[in-house]
């Protein structure tokens, strides 16, 4: 699972790379660099939701 996911998400940084140059005005690149942002930190933060409350197991 853990290699579909790095697949996947190379596949979305090329496409996401091949919009960011095809669009011209730089408001609209900024808004597409705070959106790869936002899509970053709340994958970075889902690992962290997903620890059971119980806590480690012994």
């Amino acid at each position: 699972m853990e290699d579909e996911d790095i697949a996947l998400n190379s596949v979305l940084g090329l496409e996401l790379n091949r919009v960011f140059f095809a669009v011209r005005e730089t408001a609209n690149k900024q808004k597409i660099i705070e959106f790869a942002r936002e899509v970053l930190q709340s994958e970075r933060a889902e690992p962290d939701d997903r620890v059971s409350p119980e806590g480690p197991a012994s």
